[in-house]
């Protein structure tokens, strides 16, 4: 499919390309060859009007017509200088009769007085462009003065002319459309990218959804059939059919949320948001798993230096969606505790404690330093005032050749990784960190992530005060 997309493409360039070269080439060559007709006219009207003024005229009686033009001197003296020239003279008679030629042999060409210039053929491979002046003296005709041109100074230049044209139009199509392919391709890959993650993600979406509607389908099909079955047993598969529920109830909610968020639907509701009070109401929802799970969770603020332009109260109040920045902060959180409590697992001796630590502080930073920030403008000058939060546990850490893929849509870095299904937060589908990225790039923001494999994770995310772009 893409191949065949990618040859359209490169076809259609190499079409249009060639179409416009063609028109160029086209108006190019008339062009040109206007040209050197103009150039040959105005050679011929002034050879007109130089031999016009060498004639010699001589007076007659008035029964004579008092006038008449001395051929024999008027163009003894302009012959060799006419064949040098390659122009031909002829003069005719007042009545048409030709007088004087330098052609070897007379033309079979009528006379046509025209002062514009004409071409005319005068045999089978030959063409002459002329102009014929009718030669006055107080409005009485002596003659008829015509000048010829031969044609091929036209069609010589002209036809090496259109030799090139074709050649160097063939030359540049066939460079279009190497081009063009070439082109094709680079303007296909982000296609073809973006497919297979559609591709991907599909799959994924539909794995994802399979296996808890089957679930729940057995459980039907079980309470249906055993319709008489003990009520405790019905209640256990109520109770799973319920928490399949609410897990497809989160995954679909999560999956319309990047979409809406892809398609630009949802822009954040910028209002004043104190990020401490938001970790504090957060940490505190998320409180009763770490106690279950034997997680110490904790909040560690950073008191910055006093600033004389920002209120106590203002301190760690920046503008933002409330709503996003929860969900964004309850992902990483929730994340954490559960990382955190597999780990355990392997801590018999109980030496070391499981524990996630949030912390906040404000920091200064340049702006060009936020890679996600290139391209908006500062108002507030090239330093400005961020608030940076981290989330660190002591879980098993992530390999460092799966730091680039976390944030990607149902990626897991370990498939024998299970999700405890316990707490609410935690989606169990590997979208969880790609919601956190899409809601810290709609504040302008940045997250990364640090890793030490049995060490633990530290995720980094830094939103401005104020948003910008």
């Amino acid at each position: 499919m893409f191949q065949t997309t990618r040859r359209r493409l490169a076809l259609w360039y190499t079409a249009v390309t060639a179409v416009l070269l063609l028109l160029f080439a086209t108006g190019f060559y008339f062009y040109v060859r206007s040209t050197l007709i103009e150039r040959i006219d105005d050679t011929l009207k002034h050879v007109v009007e130089v031999v016009s003024r060498s004639l010699v005229i001589q007076s007659l009686p008035v029964s004579e017509g008092r006038y008449r033009v001395d051929v024999e001197n008027s163009f003894r003296s302009n012959v060799d200088e006419v064949e040098d020239d390659r122009i031909d003279l002829e003069w005719f008679s007042p009545v048409g009769e030709l007088l004087w030629s330098t052609f070897w042999e007379p033309l079979d060409i009528p006379l046509h007085p025209n002062r514009s210039g004409e071409t005319v053929r005068f045999s089978r491979d030959r063409l002459l462009r002329q102009i014929t002046q009718r030669i006055e003296i107080n409005h009485r005709v002596l003659g008829y003065l015509r000048v010829s041109h031969p044609w091929f100074e036209v069609t010589k230049p002209i036809r090496q002319l259109a030799i090139d044209l074709i050649l160097g139009i063939g030359m540049m199509v066939a460079c279009v459309a190497a081009i063009g392919w070439l082109l094709s391709g680079i303007a296909m890959k982000p296609v073809r990218d973006s497919y297979q993650s559609l591709k991907q993600f599909t799959a994924d979406a539909s794995h994802e959804l399979r296996n808890p509607i089957a679930t729940i389908q057995t459980n039907v099909q079980m309470a249906l059939a055993y319709p008489d079955a003990e009520p405790q047993l019905l209640q256990r598969q109520l109770k799973v059919i319920e928490r399949l529920t609410q897990r497809l109830g989160i995954l679909v909610n999560d999956l319309l949320f990047l979409a809406r968020s892809d398609s630009g639907m949802v822009q954040p509701i910028y209002q004043d948001v104190p990020l401490d009070a938001l970790l504090i109401e957060v940490i505190e929802e998320q409180r009763i798993i770490a106690q279950q799970k034997g997680i110490f969770l904790s909040l560690h603020i950073v008191e910055p230096f006093a600033e004389s332009n920002c209120a106590d109260e203002e301190i760690f109040t920046l503008k933002g969606d409330w709503d996003q920045l929860a969900r964004l902060f309850t992902n990483l959180i929730g994340n954490a505790l559960e990382h955190s409590f597999e780990n355990s697992e392997d801590k018999s001796d109980g030496s070391q404690d499981i524990s996630v630590e949030v912390e906040l502080q404000r920091i200064k930073r340049d702006l060009r330093s936020l890679s996600v920030s290139v391209g908006h403008s500062d108002p507030f000058g090239n330093r400005h005032v961020y608030l940076q939060v981290k989330v660190k546990d002591t879980g098993i850490g992530i390999p460092e050749s799966d730091l680039s893929h976390i944030f990607d849509r149902f990626y897991r870095v370990d498939p024998s990784r299970t999700h405890s299904q316990q707490t609410s937060t935690s989606t169990g589908s590997g979208l969880g960190l790609a919601i956190a990225k899409a809601i810290v790039e709609s504040h302008h923001g940045q997250i990364t992530v640090d890793s030490v494999c049995d060490c633990g994770t530290t995720f980094t995310v830094t939103l401005p005060i104020q948003p910008y772009g």
